[in-house]
């Protein structure tokens, strides 16, 4: 019978006994860290959180051993002892040993205070004692899978050789499966966790084979018009007013935007609470309307989700949007570069929360008055006054 959670068990994850089912039986089914939030109603990285635990890897349905007392029969053992029956009596009805049932009442508060619920929880919570794992039962066959893991072997180039270089001899055979488990379940303590970084996929969570990004809403974008349809005008810089942006992600899931205008390298930075895209849109459209007239005409953006909403950015700031190919970082080679200047003062694992707006235009301040070879040494600021004048 598999373990049915009792109501007194206490929720850990944040997650009831069914949305812990359905996450793993998503998450089994191929499904992203992202669909899955969104299905359950939860942050991505809590999923991450919740999965990586288990190395991205469900544990095996707990089921009660054959002889094990059922709830059905604590239910009847409290009840048997609120009418005052002899723990004789309740075993001969049950068909137990008396003993059994002596042993259950007195674990369990004694005949004053024993409750089935409680007793049940209890009885499924000191069952989870851990079966060591077969490497760990086996010392000789974990030194090889760690030094073959260490020449970068695959779990599954390990499981042949094994079977090939030790025949007749089973305790030296082991599953490629098992070598995965027990690198990815750190639980296990077998096998150290640096060794992940020799297998090819640097995974850090082992994906069900059915898991693909193809279909997924990551990367999608609904009607994006892409950068092969932006005018000549802007790719070659001729004219101002095109800008490139992106987030810049710190600790924490914190981010900040990032604009540069294409021409004369112009950087601002604007505080966004969070990457979602009706906060990223809603920031960026206030902060677009504050601009003079005229000064951003169009946005090159990645394919982030953060401007899902961009018909509703371009309605509300008539600036046209333009999305960059999957994986194409060098077609936003101006934002990229400044990205770059910007981990100067925000190193990857600054918490950029903790920045406030002033702090940003501080260091926008900064890298606008800062000469740039590629402007004859002209600073960004000196540059998009020059040219906001002539076309004035």
């Amino acid at each position: 019978m598999q373990q049915q959670e009792s109501s007194a068990a206490p929720r850990r994850w944040g997650l009831s006994v069914a949305e812990r089912t359905n996450l793993w039986e998503r998450w089994k089914a191929g499904e992203s860290m992202s669909d899955i939030a969104r299905a359950l109603g939860k942050q991505p990285g809590s999923i991450f959180t919740f999965l990586a635990v288990q190395g991205g890897i469900a544990r095996p349905p707990r089921r009660r051993r054959a002889r094990a007392l059922t709830s059905a029969e604590r239910e009847r053992i409290s009840r048997g002892l609120a009418a005052g029956q002899a723990i004789r009596e309740i075993a001969r009805e049950l068909q137990r040993p008396a003993s059994t049932i002596s042993r259950e009442v007195t674990r369990n508060g004694g005949r004053t205070r024993y409750r089935a619920v409680e007793a049940e929880a209890r009885a499924w919570r000191r069952a989870e004692r851990p079966k060591r794992c077969r490497l760990a039962r086996e010392p000789r066959l974990c030194r090889i899978v760690a030094a073959k893991l260490a020449l970068e072997w695959s779990p599954e180039q390990i499981a042949g050789w094994l079977r090939r270089e030790y025949p007749r001899d089973a305790p030296m055979h082991i599953s490629h499966e098992t070598i995965y488990r027990t690198l990815y379940v750190q639980a296990r303590g077998a096998l150290k966790k640096e060794l992940l970084g020799h297998l090819r996929q640097r995974h850090p969570l082992r994906r069900s084979r059915r898991y693909s990004t193809a279909g997924q809403r990551r990367g999608r974008i609904i009607d994006a018009v892409p950068i092969a349809d932006r005018p000549a005008a802007i790719d070659d810089r001729a004219v101002p007013g095109h800008w490139e942006g992106d987030l810049l992600s710190g600790a924490k899931n914190s981010h900040i935007a990032t604009l540069v205008e294409r021409q004369s390298r112009f950087v601002q930075l604007i505080k966004v609470p969070s990457k979602e895209t009706a906060v990223v849109v809603r920031v960026l459209t206030r902060h677009v309307r504050r601009l003079p007239n005229g000064l951003m005409a169009s946005l090159t953006w990645d394919r982030g989700l953060e401007m899902a909403q961009h018909k509703r950015f371009s309605v509300a700031t008539d600036v046209a949007v333009y999305f960059c190919d999957p994986q194409s970082p060098w077609q936003r080679g101006t934002n990229e570069n400044t990205n770059g200047l910007l981990r100067q003062y925000f190193p990857k694992g600054t918490d950029l929360s903790t920045v406030t707006q002033t702090q940003l235009n501080a260091v926008a301040r900064r890298l606008n008055m800062r000469p740039r070879k590629t402007l004859g040494f002209m600073t960004p600021a000196e540059k998009l006054a020059e040219t906001v004048a002539l076309t004035g």
